[in-house]
């Protein structure tokens, strides 16, 4: 998806939208966290919270990525995975749109 030109009104949309997913989906982790945090009552309980931090931080560290040669496919999967949808994009070309609905259909 090299190919793909990006307005400067479509690049606003975009940083918008990413940065709504992001915001969600580090909020909802960190009320998990804090969850657990609550529950902490041994040693290993530490150790078993860091490592599901770890894993979270590394998830959400391969998510999102802003390179705009591979956002479409960002944006895909934020909206499979329900952190974004397809209506917070609006503003994107409908070659774009599109595309993205393709991405989800595989």
């Amino acid at each position: 998806m090299h190919d793909i030109k990006w307005s400067k009104a479509e690049k606003k949309t975009a940083r918008k939208a990413f940065d709504l997913a992001y915001n969600r989906e580090c909020a909802d982790l960190i009320k998990k966290i804090q969850s657990k945090a609550e529950k902490l009552s041994a040693p290993e309980d530490i150790w078993n919270l860091n490592d599901f931090m770890a894993k979270e931080i590394r998830n959400i560290g391969k998510t999102y990525d802003y390179r705009y040669s591979v956002l479409l496919w960002v944006f895909a999967r934020l909206i499979k995975d329900r952190w974004l949808s397809i209506d917070e994009l609006e503003g994107l070309s409908e070659d774009k749109l599109s595309r993205i609905n393709n991405l989800l259909d595989l």
